[in-house]
């Protein structure tokens, strides 16, 4: 008798440099192919991993969501133990666990946070070089925040994001996003949404540098969201700053 199908979730943390990104592609190592491949030699049947953000070539994860169906026998919560045991080090299952089989990672409701860090000193930090984009012209975090704050909210974004971006809505809801610099110079932007456009947060990021350093004021926010220009916003800030640090659902999950 055929075992009852069943959908896993994981949580999954990596860390992006050496991949081209989450999503299989022709040519080029992905999270989620080492994961399906994984996945498919652990359970002795073909996996195909759905992940809840397709982060893009060396962004970085301590919380990414993926899910996937199987037959197999082994308890869900098990699964994360002994995929580790095939993944890279680099790539590590945080847990595992039994979900409906109507739960998708990008179709229910969620908050998603990311953190964008900015190593602001004179000198680099080798021990950080993969994980913060350094930048060493004096940020002031006070006017980073100020220009933060009017990003909360509904907006339409299409002013941040890629003009890549293959959506016809760029209407997005930011929940928070707050600027903090800590005692070893590393300066945090940490945004919370409901979703997020194709390079949002880095072009996000790359906004309020130039706010930081005196070229954009604050309050030119609204009217660079208001103009629908990508050409209005900054630039796209480099992708080893970026860290997607959770996904969270609803109670049902």
């Amino acid at each position: 008798m055929r075992n009852k199908v069943k959908r896993i979730k994981l949580v999954v943390a990596y860390d992006g440099t050496n991949y081209c990104g989450w999503q299989v592609q022709q040519s080029g190592d992905t999270i989620e192919e080492r994961l399906n491949n994984a996945l498919t030699e652990l359970l002795g049947e073909e996996i195909k991993v759905i992940g809840a953000s397709r982060t893009d070539s060396g962004v970085h994860s301590l919380g990414n969501v993926a899910v996937f169906d199987t037959t197999a026998r082994i308890p869900a919560e098990k699964i994360c133990y002994a995929l580790n045991q095939r993944l890279p080090e680099d790539i590590v299952a945080q847990s595992s666990c039994e979900v409906p089989l109507d739960f998708h990672p990008r179709r229910c409701y969620s908050e998603k946070t990311y953190e964008y860090r900015i190593l602001n000193r004179n000198i680099p930090v080798p021990t950080l070089r993969r994980y913060t984009y350094f930048y060493y012209r004096k940020l002031d975090v006070e006017r980073m925040q100020r220009a933060a704050s009017y990003l909360v909210g509904r907006h339409d974004f299409k002013s941040f994001c890629s003009v890549k971006t293959a959506v016809e809505d760029t209407v997005r809801v930011i929940l928070s996003c707050t600027v903090e610099k800590s005692p070893e110079d590393v300066v945090a932007i940490r945004i919370t949404g409901t979703g997020f456009l194709y390079n949002m947060v880095r072009i996000i990021a790359g906004t309020l540098i130039l706010t930081g350093i005196g070229e954009t004021e604050p309050e030119m926010i609204p009217q660079i969201l208001e103009k629908k220009d990508r050409k209005a916003a900054g630039p796209t800030a480099p992708a080893r700053g970026l860290t997607m640090l959770e996904v969270k659902y609803g109670k049902s999950t």
